[in-house]
């Protein structure tokens, strides 16, 4: 897979947060129900002080790279989190080297795909913030993603 090295600015998020680990049967279903009630219960719109309409999926806290348990927040770029309704979390996205890998595609596989190949992939990975960010659009079948992964 082609990608290109980026250094990124520190970006701040806000968005709803489970814990989960590769290992864990129901891990793609937890994820897609984070998705799920971050838009259909309103969380998205809920959320003040948003910098652009990218949606943003981020994986960090690892414990132990891809053998351990790490967080997943579904969530959105923000200029503060100074007022931030009551369940919803924020987090740093820290700046630093980044590849930089684009994708097209329907959202859940494309998604996927990509994720099986980076896993293959030898890449110096840090395992600090990795994260998906969607280009806005709402198309699902043919969407444009940014994939971000932490570098050493």
């Amino acid at each position: 897979m082609n990608y290109e090295l980026v250094q990124l600015e520190e970006k701040r998020v806000a968005g709803l947060r489970i814990r989960t680990s590769n290992s864990d049967p129901g891990m793609s279903k937890s994820i897609g129900m984070a998705w799920q009630s971050f838009f259909a219960e309103g969380i998205y719109h809920s959320i003040p002080d948003k910098k652009n309409d990218k949606s943003i999926g981020l994986y960090t806290n690892y414990e132990n790279g891809v053998s351990g348990a790490y967080d997943v927040m579904v969530c959105c770029e923000v200029e503060t989190t100074a007022s931030l309704p009551e369940n919803v979390q924020s987090e740093i996205i820290s700046s630093g080297k980044y590849a930089k890998f684009i994708i097209h595609g329907h959202v859940q596989k494309a998604v996927g795909e990509f994720w099986v190949k980076l896993w293959s992939m030898d890449l110096d990975r840090k395992y600090g913030c990795d994260f998906e960010e969607y280009q806005g659009g709402g198309d699902m079948e043919n969407s444009e993603i940014h994939m971000y992964i932490s570098l050493k």
